[in-house]
């Protein structure tokens, strides 16, 4: 690729590259441990704050509002409140997607020029579709990536591989020119299951665990390092 020059070695030889939103380029979980106190507190059940929700985040909403159920009712939660949780779920963080988010240290210039070299730059999150066009638009990254994936555009999320190789032959290229950039375990399995290389950031979320532990190829303290 053009402009290699002093790019990390995991670079070599790659022509797609993607990233994982929530706890990799952005940390949102100020607003999505806003929007599901707001959620419990419409059920006038206690809120879990912000310490509880960074461990639960990861596996979509759905799983987030489960796992917020279960710690407040000590068992999980019987599906029809589930899924009223989750709909107050949505309609809170909808209202407000970007209130606190912030965008990591070495985001913008990793993929100003990743950009640059010419390398084709796709986001696979389990976030609901719906939400990542807000959130990018609102840091001026929309215009980086060439397809976006939510945890709801296809049949499976991660760790399942699906929305990699589904990535990969969008834009025709063998998943062995493929990096998967992530922060949790379910990254690196859903990147390894695809055939990809994988990176992680220590910084995300991996419910409490050490993501070097998941065996990515490699692991970098901050994006900017990759370039």
């Amino acid at each position: 690729m053009k402009g290699d020059i002093g790019m990390h070695p995991l670079l070599d030889g790659i022509r797609l590259v993607a990233f994982d939103l929530d706890g990799t380029l952005v940390d949102s979980v100020p607003d999505l441990a806003a929007a599901v106190d707001d959620a419990l507190g419409d059920l006038e059940m206690p809120a879990p704050g912000e310490r509880k929700v960074r461990d639960w985040v990861g596996n979509g909403s759905m799983v987030l509002i489960e796992r917020a159920l279960r710690d407040t009712q000590g068992r999980d939660a019987d599906p029809e409140l589930c899924r009223q949780a989750h709909d107050r779920f949505l309609v809170h963080y909808a209202q407000r997607p970007c209130s606190a988010t912030r965008l990591y240290p070495g985001v913008r210039e990793a993929l100003d020029a990743l950009r640059g070299t010419g390398r084709i730059l796709v986001l696979v999150t389990n976030k609901p579709e719906a939400f990542i066009a807000p959130i990018l638009e609102h840091f001026e990254l929309g215009g980086h990536f060439s397809l976006c994936l939510g945890g709801d555009s296809l049949v499976r999320r991660k760790p399942d591989p699906l929305p990699l190789t589904h990535a990969a032959e969008r834009f025709a290229v063998p998943p062995s020119s493929c990096l998967m950039v992530g922060d949790s375990r379910h990254d690196i399995a859903a990147g390894r299951a695809a055939g990809f290389r994988t990176l992680a950031v220590p910084y995300g979320y991996n419910h409490g665990e050490p993501v070097a532990a998941s065996g990515p190829d490699g692991v970098v303290e901050s994006l900017k390092e990759l370039v």
